[in-house]
């Protein structure tokens, strides 16, 4: 998979505080609030702020990757990898709007769009309704495994390590999708593995 996006979330196991855990949904609202704010000015991107539209045009007659939009969804993606880690638990600390050494987003190189090809943009995301399906079947799965980590990091203060590969698992897998379909820094189809 060395082609397509990798992501980096350095889980914190132990000590875990047990008040925020209870309360991950009121305490992100500001920070998806942002996003949600960069996704309305941005219409032609998909619901996460990312730009794609604008991307598929220019593949498409340029054969060209922009770097400023290359580095505006690299950002938005690790915005977003922040606050999902902070939401399904992975970790104790606050999505910051920075970036942060702890979690980070790989892209493979795109060349400014040399190693991508022009006409596949067109059809990628209907190439991706398998890969949509299987991503709502282990989202759903994290959803359950997240509510049993809260359980056990309320009773232990510990996030329970069966559950890490799962939820981690998802969260890379979404990536490799997004990749792919969304911001298109890829032409290789993702593997329908969690931990590709």
């Amino acid at each position: 998979m060395a082609n397509q996006i990798e992501t980096i979330v350095n889980v914190q196991r132990d000590n875990r505080n047990r008040v925020t855990t209870l309360f991950r949904g009121i305490l992100v609202f500001p920070v998806l609030f942002y996003i949600v704010t960069l996704s309305q000015t941005f219409h032609w991107g998909a619901a996460s702020g990312m730009v794609t539209f604008p991307i598929v045009l220019t593949l498409l007659f340029r054969g060209v990757y922009p770097s400023y939009l290359l580095s505006f969804n690299h950002a938005i993606m690790e915005l977003s990898l922040r606050l999902i880690s902070y939401m399904l638990l992975l970790t104790d600390e606050y999505p910051s709007i920075e970036r942060n050494p702890n979690m980070a987003i790989l892209f493979p190189d795109v060349q400014g769009g040399k190693k991508l090809s022009r006409w596949q943009p067109l059809i990628k995301f209907i190439l991706a309704i398998p890969l949509y399906i299987v991503g709502i079947f282990y989202s759903l799965i994290t959803v359950i495994c997240t509510a049993f980590a809260a359980i056990h990091i309320i009773l232990f203060k510990k996030y329970p390590d069966p559950v890490i590969n799962i939820v981690l698992g998802t969260l890379k897998y979404w990536n490799r999708v997004i990749g792919y379909a969304g911001i298109l820094v890829t032409d290789e189809y993702p593997s329908f593995k969690l931990n590709a």
